[in-house]
């Protein structure tokens, strides 16, 4: 089988249960994970044959992804803020509304820092301006962010790559999901503090120091919500780190809040990513609980998908 056979045939099976757009990129992505080629490559050579263990990996490939099971559970890759990697069903897949979280974050501290005059007031004209990294070196590794909830560890792990003298810190309460962050975090070489932690016990947070920022993107989605997502995400991504009761959705927002009134630093900020029809919820939640600025921001479906608030 030629590698040009072997997609067309990945393809068509498919477009099964994938529109045309996904179907594609999922086949182009499973085509160079196994030969290793990129796609301009594979058109160059797309009448070279597949061995009999490519092919035999592109049958086993095929009828999981047949099953709905993500591509990137498939792979045990994925794709965040330019890195890869390793997931299983132990850890969400990285997705790109968390990007936005991130850049927003690195976007946030830097306009914060020009503004507390951490560069030079009148620079000469030909200077060149500090960069975002510049910035934090200046701060002599002071600046702490905690991650709440770091599954894989690609929110830590792509902050402290923009920010490499922050010391970053990330906890999560299971332990085989702070392995992989563990592993990751190795891969893409970064230092990273990982805890084991049930945040929802307040008795562990004395284990925690002061913090310039905490993030999380905790579990959100309402049980009742279930019916209305892929059977991808219900069948294979795990459930504790999708699902919250109807009854109190905002479960881990609350907790989250409580500890920023005692674990945040002054002048600190807390990013959020939140379910996209609690945006409102959330304002009414932090503006309670004594937040004095409060901003709720879409993502780039144009929906409310991160909030920041700083006390």
């Amino acid at each position: 089988m030629t590698i040009h056979r072997a997609y067309q045939q990945l393809l068509f099976q498919l477009f099964e249960i994938y529109d045309d757009r996904e179907a594609h990129n999922i086949a182009d992505w499973v085509m160079e994970h196994i030969t290793e080629w990129k796609r301009i490559d594979r058109i160059v050579n797309k009448e070279f044959p597949l061995s009999p263990q490519k092919q035999g990996q592109l049958e086993k490939y095929t009828k999981e992804l047949l099953a709905h099971r993500p591509v990137q559970y498939v792979l045990g890759e994925a794709w965040f803020a330019g890195m890869k990697f390793y997931v299983n069903e132990k850890v969400l897949i990285p997705r790109p509304e968390t990007e936005e979280l991130v850049e927003w974050i690195i976007e946030s501290e830097k306009w914060k820092m020009k503004n507390e005059k951490l560069k030079p007031d009148n620079p000469p004209a030909n200077e060149q301006q500090p960069t975002t990294n510049d910035l934090f070196n200046i701060q002599n590794s002071k600046f702490k962010i905690i991650d709440i909830g770091t599954g894989s560890g690609c929110i830590p792990i792509a902050l402290k790559k923009k920010l490499p003298a922050a010391k970053v810190t990330a906890i999560d309460v299971c332990s085989e999901a702070l392995s992989i962050a563990v592993q990751n975090a190795m891969s893409n070489e970064t230092e990273i503090d990982f805890k084991l932690l049930d945040f929802l016990d307040r008795t562990k947070w004395n284990e925690l120091g002061q913090f310039d920022i905490i993030v999380s993107n905790p579990p959100y989605v309402k049980r009742s919500e279930a019916a209305a997502m892929r059977k991808g995400v219900l069948d294979f991504e795990p459930s504790l780190a999708l699902f919250v009761p109807d009854d109190d959705a905002l479960i881990f927002y609350k907790q989250i809040a409580d500890f920023a009134l005692t674990h945040l630093k002054p002048v600190g900020m807390m990013f959020l990513e939140i379910n996209e029809a609690l945006g409102n919820d959330m304002i009414a939640l932090f503006t309670a609980k004594g937040f004095t600025s409060i901003e709720v921001k879409k993502d780039m479906q144009g929906k409310d998908r991160m909030v920041k608030a700083v006390v």
